[in-house]
């Protein structure tokens, strides 16, 4: 078992156990920094994404917002998986272009032309949940723009963080399932990280989540938003 790797997935489950979110996201960067392969990378981190996006799920079901859910499961898992084929043949950086988007996105309420803007790009709904399907299953970034529409609803930091965590676990049961199908090995030692990050959520939703207020919560959620897009941009502007 890797030290490097346990750091990142302590850090990154902290990150996912407050926003539903994170592991994925700066995980796959990170392991590909470290040399591993992107197809390995997601064999590390999936499990752990989805354990404890199951278990953000498993008490606060009754939160999720089923209409952006169903989008997730008709228009953005299908392109996944197409997508997660098409990789071994091409690969797209658009690292630099979801960056901007998400400094966009945590900037667009203090600039009113911002608003006008993005409240026109979300009026695209079926195209944005699809073009989150491609990106997700080209890059494992895709959930960089499901924090971002769903930090755009009105919902509490409950219904936000259950909506966000059984989308992503979605997306990763079935990402699992198209790699094993494409017969890429699982190393059975991974499956203590799923325990390391297990017990960091325990330890976050137990002393930390529940006594973050809803406005604490959006304005994190925010600062999540510009980190995220910022490091993005960075690693866009690199490569």
């Amino acid at each position: 078992m890797e030290v490097s790797i346990i750091l990142i997935v302590i850090c990154l489950s902290i990150v996912q156990s407050i926003f539903g979110v994170g592991i994925l996201l700066f995980g796959t960067p990170l392991l590909l920094l470290l040399g591993y392969q992107f197809l390995e990378s997601l064999l590390i981190l999936l499990p752990i994404s989805a354990s404890i996006n199951f278990l953000q799920i498993a008490k606060d079901y009754k939160e999720i917002d089923l209409s952006i859910y169903k989008n997730i499961l008709l228009l953005t898992v299908p392109f996944i998986v197409v997508f997660i084929f098409l990789v071994f043949k091409n690969s797209i950086n658009i690292n630099l272009m979801i960056g901007l988007f998400l400094v966009f996105m945590a900037i667009k309420d203090k600039v009113l032309l911002f608003k006008i803007w993005f409240d026109k790009l979300l009026s695209f709904n079926k195209v944005f949940y699809v073009v989150m399907g491609i990106i997700h299953g080209i890059t494992n970034l895709g959930g960089a723009l499901l924090t971002a529409k769903v930090f755009h609803t009105d919902l509490n930091k409950y219904q936000k963080r259950a909506t966000i965590a059984i989308s992503y676990m979605t997306f990763a049961l079935f990402q699992i399932t198209t790699i094993l199908f494409l017969d890429v090995k699982y190393k059975l030692e991974n499956l203590l990280y799923i325990f390391v990050g297990l017990l960091v959520y325990f330890f976050i939703n137990k002393f930390l989540f529940h006594k973050i207020s809803d406005y604490k919560y959006d304005k994190l959620f925010s600062v999540f938003l510009t980190v995220t897009g910022t490091l993005l941009i960075l690693k866009g502007l690199k490569w």
